[in-house]
């Protein structure tokens, strides 16, 4: 099915970029929000993305108004009875999701497909909600949508293949990279992002400093430190997927104390002016107070018993449960090997020339990841339990690069 006229729900910062991308396609898109004043307020948040492309010199001071045409600001349902796609983008919140699906399948035409860019919700129980969860499907962009060029493609129970494949054309038709990812608790970015992002938490409440763990991943090829990330995401945001993972997978997933403490405090990122830097009118954490009083009261009431580690901060200790995790979802059939590296640099920005996070540990060796998750399980506890996959992968002798044969094959 072509798509000929889109829609949005939900006017904040994803769902103003989002109908940016799809005006930016080339198709006219209808924007949804509450009342007008938040209707104005996305319409700006969309404008400003193209003003910055005239900024660069990359667009017309015409195209811009061109652009901006194709995307019409309303406060209700009434022209989504037009729309051959809508894309819902709400608060995570599950009721308020399947409210917003339910008034969604009473508006737009039966053929119409219905998509979340939830980044971790069950797609399933969205569809539940609506009389055609055939047509119910995941369409998860990454923040920020105009500039990540990974879409997830999730399919929920009864999604129909047809509709996957008509989605997968539409993120196409965007210029994105789309990726297949079959319905699990996180699906596949958030599931191998959070581990990472849990573990420098626990290393900063051990007592290595944020600055030196945010440099020493950098120092990894990533483009920002874990810190850095959570702040521009969101620790409300983090925290949520989290708990979606904390019940999904059991104990591997328990969060570390100090995520509850800071988003008790309310510094949930640069949108709160603090998270776990602190932002006096910069984005920059390097021209912001990095280690302010209130974040060394937290610390100490979520610093671990004993001042000394079980193991000593090393970026392996963040590296090695997103290799585990990964692994963990190729057993599971969640995504393929390249799906899985495409969705970890298209989605989290890990560097292309290394490939991404099979890759990796191709490189460094399947032996030598095992026997290192092996050690910090021993020490640090089930949260790096291996995935059984490396253990056959070493009896089999199929050990990344040095045998030429890994997760893939290096002939």
């Amino acid at each position: 099915m072509y798509i000929y006229k889109a829609g949005v729900v939900g006017g904040g910062t994803m769902g103003a970029g989002i109908a940016q991308v799809i005006s930016y396609g080339g198709l006219p898109v209808v924007l949804k929000e509450r009342s007008p004043e938040l209707v104005e307020k996305a319409l700006a948040t969309a404008r400003a993305i193209y003003r910055g492309r005239v900024d660069k010199g990359k667009m017309a001071p015409q195209e811009l108004e061109a652009k901006m045409a194709l995307i019409t600001g309303t406060t209700s349902y009434d022209s989504f009875n037009e729309v051959d796609l809508v894309i819902e983008a709400v608060p995570e919140r599950m009721e308020l999701k399947r409210q917003v699906f339910a008034e969604l399948d009473a508006s737009c035409q039966p053929t119409a497909i219905l998509a979340s860019n939830t980044s971790a919700l069950s797609i399933s129980a969205l569809g539940a909600a609506t009389k055609r969860p055939d047509k119910v499907i995941g369409f998860h962009f990454f923040f920020p949508a105009h500039v990540m060029k990974l879409i997830e493609v999730i399919p929920g129970l009864l999604t129909a293949q047809e509709t996957v494949d008509d989605a997968t054309a539409f993120a196409e038709s965007l210029r994105k990279l789309p990726v297949r990812v079959n319905e699990c608790p996180g699906f596949l970015v958030n599931r191998l992002l959070m581990p990472y992002l849990n573990e420098a938490v626990y290393c900063l409440q051990e007592g290595t400093p944020m600055a030196e763990i945010d440099s020493a991943m950098t120092g990894q090829g990533w483009p920002m430190g874990p810190f850095t990330l959570v702040d521009a995401l969101g620790l409300d945001v983090c925290a949520e997927a989290g708990k979606v993972l904390l019940e999904g997978y059991g104990e591997r997933m328990q969060p570390a104390a100090l995520w509850e403490a800071l988003i008790a405090a309310k510094r949930f990122g640069r949108k709160s002016s603090a998270g776990f830097y602190r932002y006096e009118g910069s984005a920059d954490p390097k021209t912001a107070g990095a280690e302010d009083a209130t974040l060394q009261q937290l610390l100490a009431k979520t610093a671990p018993p004993t001042k000394r580690p079980a193991a000593p901060f090393a970026p392996e200790r963040l590296m090695y449960p997103m290799v585990n995790e990964a692994v963990l979802a190729l057993q599971e059939g969640i995504s393929s090997a390249a799906d899985i590296d495409l969705a970890v640099v298209a989605g989290l920005g890990y560097p292309l020339a290394k490939g991404g996070i099979l890759h990796y540990a191709d490189a460094v060796g399947i032996d030598a990841i095992l026997t290192g998750l092996e050690q910090f399980n021993r020490q640090l506890g089930p949260r790096y339990h291996p995935a059984h996959r490396l253990r056959r992968m070493v009896a089999a002798g199929t050990l990344g690069t040095k045998t030429k044969r890994g997760f893939f094959d290096y002939a």
